[in-house]
C-alpha cells in the first residue's frame, strides 16, 4: 500500500486548485461590479483525499500512482459553483472559458439533459497549464479539475440524493426514489419561476 496515492504532488495540487479558485473570485468581483449581483452563492472545493482516490484507482483497474490518480483520472481538485439562478450557471461557464490557461475538456449538461433519477447539474472537467512538474513530469504541467455547477435548490436535492444512495438497508427505498424524483421536478420548476421573477424584475428597472 503507498502512503499517498498523490506522493511529491500534494502542495502542487493545493497551489492549482488555489490558483483556479482565486480566478473564479475574481470574475465573481467583476460580475459583481458589473452588474451589482453575484456571479455565484458560494464555492465548495476539496482535493480527494488519499483513500478516495486509491480507491477509485482500485475500482478502475489502475495502480496506485500520481500519473493514474493525476492524469488518467480528472477529479482530484473537485470545486462546486453553487448559484442562485439557473442562468447565473452558464454566466459562470462563460467566465471559465476565460480564464487564462484553462480548458474545459468535458461538458455535461445535466439541466438540459437531466438524469432519469432527476439529477441535475452543469459538470466540467477543466485542464489548467501551469508552471509546476506534473506527474508526466513535464513542466510547465498539465493538471486537471471537475468542477460542478448547480443552483442551491439542486445542491439541497443531491445531497439528500447522495444520503440515500450510500446509506444501507433502507426501508421502503423504491417509495423514497419516486418521492425524490417528484421534489427533483418541483424544484426545477421553482428554479425555472424564480429565473422569469428574476428576468422581470430585470426588465422592470
Amino acid at each position: 500500500m503507498v502512503d499517498n496515492v498523490y506522493g511529491k504532488y500534494i502542495p502542487v495540487l493545493e497551489k492549482v486548485m488555489n490558483n483556479l479558485l482565486e480566478n473564479i473570485q475574481k470574475y465573481n468581483e467583476k460580475e459583481k461590479n458589473k452588474t451589482g449581483e453575484m456571479a455565484y452563492e458560494h464555492l465548495i472545493y476539496r482535493i480527494k483525499t488519499h483513500g478516495s482516490m486509491a480507491e477509485k484507482c482500485h475500482r478502475k483497474g489502475l495502480p496506485q500512482t500520481p500519473c493514474a490518480a493525476l492524469h488518467d483520472i480528472r477529479d482530484a481538485i473537485g470545486i462546486r459553483i453553487i448559484c442562485r439562478f439557473i442562468e447565473d450557471i452558464y454566466v459562470n461557464i462563460a467566465y471559465i472559458k476565460a480564464i487564462p490557461n484553462c480548458r474545459i475538456i468535458q461538458e455535461k449538461d445535466y439541466i438540459k439533459h437531466v438524469k432519469a433519477n432527476g439529477y441535475r447539474s452543469y459538470h466540467i472537467i477543466v485542464e489548467l497549464t501551469m508552471p509546476y512538474e506534473d506527474a508526466s513530469e513535464i513542466c510547465p504541467g498539465h493538471f486537471f479539475a471537475e468542477i460542478q455547477l448547480r443552483t442551491i435548490a439542486m445542491d439541497s436535492w443531491a445531497s439528500l440524493e447522495h444520503q440515500m444512495k450510500y446509506k444501507r438497508n433502507i426501508e421502503n427505498s423504491e417509495m423514497i426514489v419516486r418521492e425524490l424524483k417528484r421534489c427533483a421536478d418541483e424544484l426545477a420548476a421553482c428554479d425555472i419561476s424564480m429565473q422569469t421573477i428574476r428576468n422581470l424584475i430585470r426588465t422592470e428597472q
